[in-house]
């Protein structure tokens, strides 16, 4: 065998050795957070296990290296415990040399830990959806018992190197540890993409030795006849040590001479010794502990990167096409991630149901229609509904089926005929759609990517605070689903953007006889916000509850429906006052509507501040002594806001971003870095321009000369550059005029 890497961990927080355990399992059940060429993992089958011809050993006085066990030629000899380390009495491998000294309560501690550690990775089999359930092959748990046992055969006749190399380097395994061992049956699962189309998924055993601290991984083949077996090559384990106050981790390979690389599954060695371990070291001694659900734990993951490859392909076109003014790249493949998961998920429940008819949907907040127009294109009925008509809705042709109305939550917006809502980034309507899904029919489910906070009425205002605001979202609307009368389920998906949690309510918690009791309590729920911060005041009776009516809504057939004019309720019928769907008409909110003299007056006002207090002057001449150029100070945002009147503050704070967005905007006279704010050098950023690609240094040359020169004109030493260098004009005489609408948008 032979160590590819070791790392010394720190352990301030006492978290050892079951943070260890933790973070193994990160890399066991979610492989893709350490390795991004994996799409994830499918973990099979899992059994207890125990080494065979493994013959009890008691404690040893000493601290003497164990006698070597024979070695396979060209496969190097087997490590042994470092200086000071000693196996311990409970057989666990880990406790260092320390004398009759030794406090007991961090011997029981550590003791505890191990105990919680296996505990956990004996608690049970893999049953989630996704997993050996969740739609693809399953392995029986006999299927993994006849693997072992052949195995186990072959570790006493021709494979004793191996046995050794599995039983770690420690003083060998305890009678107490003859039942320790936790073999799983893995496939992992490569990302599939056009640069490595052939990649298929791998399966191995993983063999966890929690009292030895070692876990081991072995790849398996499968023969002629369909059988099973473990082979000799890309074997490697990771052991959890300890030698006086020090933990180590290390990465060993067996038989590094049969170490096959293809760069996805298997990495190279080096990758192991340094990337996988620098991130099991942190992972091990992190006390916090993830809020969020795996990635992509609901639903079949292989099933999901197939087509998830496929849609990427039939859709990528609409980035070359994408007329709004959003980022194409993100949204789209966004999109396609999102389409994908709820296909996979749909075709999970048809196939749990028995039914082949594929489920219709109703998007609420469709924004730019794209993922309606792929779950539309990919045979599912169903309509997107928004409150403004965007651009790119007449490139999807009359298959796809959206509407311009606003959405009131009240008797008039009921969908008693789908079978799912979708609420993707659906802001004021995100903690509402639970509660649409539950009164349009019983079985109506609901789909949503929460982004924005919002409350039934106003904006959600944080309550713990514990918890990120984030955090505490999801909480509140996973405790809407719940009080709706649905079993929320939680997942993360796989999509370019940082809130990626979905929730699912896909059953109910209540049979359909119990409908007016969930009715009622669903009531009171949404009576019980009136009255929160954001919220309407608690007057008046409380509305009905609400009566479905079929008629109100039709499904849209092929077109375009005009029944939307239902959804506009008024004030009548309405489940709660004070909601008010948006605006029509998207007020932009950047500080660019800003008059352009408030403009100017702000950036004068705040440039006299980093500079001193000088006072402008209206001279434009050129200083040639840059040594003498006044670069001014840094101020903080708030010192700089200290100084601004009230009225201005006020008008500022009406903006998306406020004063920190002005003065972003105005990116030829200041820089903000880390909260602070500073007069741009552009002798600086001339030198960050020469190393930028050609692309980019063209499309500044395109923008040179457009705009006068502020430091030219108000700077009280003038401009650090002559004009000759300066990329914007020092008077009138040297404009150009500005690049064309469609350069300009790159430019910005």
């Amino acid at each position: 065998m032979a160590e590819v890497g070791r790392a010394v961990v720190r352990d301030p927080g006492a978290l050892l050795p079951g943070g260890f355990w933790a973070a193994v399992a990160v890399w066991l059940e979610r492989p893709q957070v350490a390795n991004k060429r994996l799409c994830g993992v499918r973990l099979e089958a899992r059994r207890s296990a125990v080494l065979p011809g493994t013959e009890p050993r008691g404690p040893r006085p000493g601290a003497g290296p164990e006698p070597e066990e024979p070695a396979a030629a060209g496969c190097g000899s087997e490590e042994r415990p470092g200086p000071g380390e000693r196996p311990s009495a409970d057989g666990s491998g880990l406790r260092p040399s320390a004398g009759p000294d030794e406090p007991r309560g961090r011997r029981q501690q550590g003791e505890g830990q191990r105990e919680a550690a296996a505990a956990s990775l004996l608690a049970g089999a893999p049953g989630q959806r996704g997993g050996a359930e969740g739609g693809e092959a399953a392995f029986p748990t006999a299927d993994l018992d006849s693997l072992w046992d052949d195995f186990s055969r072959s570790l006493v006749g021709d494979h004793r190197e191996l046995l050794a190399f599995l039983a770690g380097s420690g003083a060998g395994l305890q009678p107490e540890a003859r039942h320790e061992l936790d073999v799983v049956l893995r496939t992992v699962i490569p990302k599939r993409s056009p640069h490595c189309p052939l990649a298929a998924p791998r399966r191995e055993v993983v063999v966890r030795d929690v009292l030895n601290g070692t876990v081991s991984f072995l790849p398996l083949q499968e023969d002629n006849e369909g059988n099973l077996k473990v082979k000799m090559d890309n074997v490697y384990q990771i052991q959890l040590s300890h030698s006086g106050e020090e933990w180590f981790m290390s990465v060993s390979i067996f038989c590094p001479e049969r170490w096959h690389s293809d760069g996805i599954v298997y990495p190279k060695p080096t990758w192991l010794g340094q990337e996988l371990l620098a991130k099991l070291a942190r992972w091990s001694v992190e006390s916090k502990r993830s809020a969020f659900k795996s990635t992509l734990s609901l639903i079949p993951i292989l099933k999901y990167s197939q087509a998830y490859q496929e849609l990427r392909a039939k859709y990528r076109d609409m980035v070359k096409v994408w007329p709004e003014v959003t980022d194409p790249e993100k949204f789209v493949y966004e999109d396609v991630a999102i389409a994908t998961y709820l296909l996979v998920l749909w075709e999970e429940e048809r196939a749990t149901r028995g039914v082949t008819a594929k489920q219709s949907f109703v998007d609420l907040g469709c924004g730019n229609g794209l993922l309606v127009h792929i779950l539309n294109s990919e045979g599912h009925p169903g309509r997107g509904i928004d409150v403004r008509r965007r651009k790119i809705w007449d490139m999807y042709g009359p298959q796809t089926c959206l509407e311009e109305a606003a959405i009131t939550p009240s008797d008039d917006t009921l969908f008693p005929d789908v079978d799912w809502l979708i609420g993707n980034h659906s802001d004021e309507l995100t903690p509402w759609i639970p509660v649409i899904a539950a009164r349009s029919s019983y079985h109506c489910r609901f789909f949503v990517l929460p982004c924005c906070f919002f409350d039934f009425v106003g904006r959600y205002c944080r309550r713990q605070s514990e918890k990120t605001q984030y955090r505490g979202y999801l909480d509140f609307i996973r405790e809407v689903g719940s009080a709706c009368g649905f079993h929320v389920e939680e997942d993360c998906l796989r999509i370019p953007s940082t809130k990626r949690v979905c929730l699912i309510g896909s059953s109910r918690t209540y049979p359909p006889a119990a409908e007016p009791a969930a009715e009622q309590q669903r009531t009171q729920y949404v009576l019980s916000r009136r009255g929160r911060p954001g919220g309407p005041p608690v007057e008046g009776p409380a509305p009905a509850p609400p009566q479905v009516v079929a008629g109100n809504v039709d499904r849209c057939p092929r077109g375009h429906s005009d029944g939307h004019r239902a959804l506009d309720a008024g004030a009548e019928g309405r489940w709660l006052p004070g909601f008010h769907p948006r605006e029509k008409v998207e007020r932009v909110k950047n500080c660019a509507a800003l008059p352009r003299e408030f403009v100017d007056h702000v950036v004068l006002q705040v440039a006299n501040l980093l500079l001193g207090g000088k006072q402008s002057n209206q001279r434009s001449c050129h200083s040639e002594s840059l040594k003498t150029w006044n670069q001014g100070e840094s101020l903080s945002l708030a010192e700089v806001a200290s100084e601004l009147d009230r009225e201005t503050l006020q008008r500022l704070k009406r903006e998306c971003g406020g004063l920190q967005t002005l003065l972003r905007n105005n990116h030829q006279v200041f820089e903000v870095r880390n909260g602070r704010v500073h007069i741009r050098d552009w002798r600086e950023e001339k030198l960050q321009k020469d190393e930028q690609p050609e692309a980019k240094r063209r499309l500044f040359s395109e923008a040179f000369k457009t705009r006068l020169c502020w430091f030219s004109t108000h700077h009280p030493d003038g401009c650090a550059l002559p004009a000759a260098r300066c990329p914007f004009a020092h008077g009138p005489e040297e404009l150009r005029p500005p690049p064309s609408t469609k350069r300009r948008k790159q430019l910005l």
